[in-house]
């Protein structure tokens, strides 16, 4: 006998709504910092010539700054 699962409310739980996140770029480097019990990390921009990477700061704070980057050959083509 098949038993029916119970169907969860996503809304109701924030942890599983999906957070805004980064669109897909090949000269972004990420740096784990602290992976317990909240996993940290560092964010780096390595355009144009990936030798000296630029220092974004935490996701919060490059996610505005990826976010407004007008280099649009940078971004995965499935990603836009």
């Amino acid at each position: 006998m098949a038993l029916a699962l119970a169907i969860q409310d996503p809304a109701a739980d924030p942890a599983r709504v999906a957070p805004q996140r980064f669109r897909r770029c090949t000269y972004r480097r990420l740096i784990l910092v602290e992976a317990k019990p909240v996993p940290v990390y560092d964010v780096e921009c390595l355009f144009p010539d990936r030798k000296l990477p630029i220092p974004l700061g935490d996701l919060d704070s490059a996610m505005p700054i990826c976010n407004a980057c007008t280099a649009s050959h940078l971004f995965r083509a499935d990603d836009e």
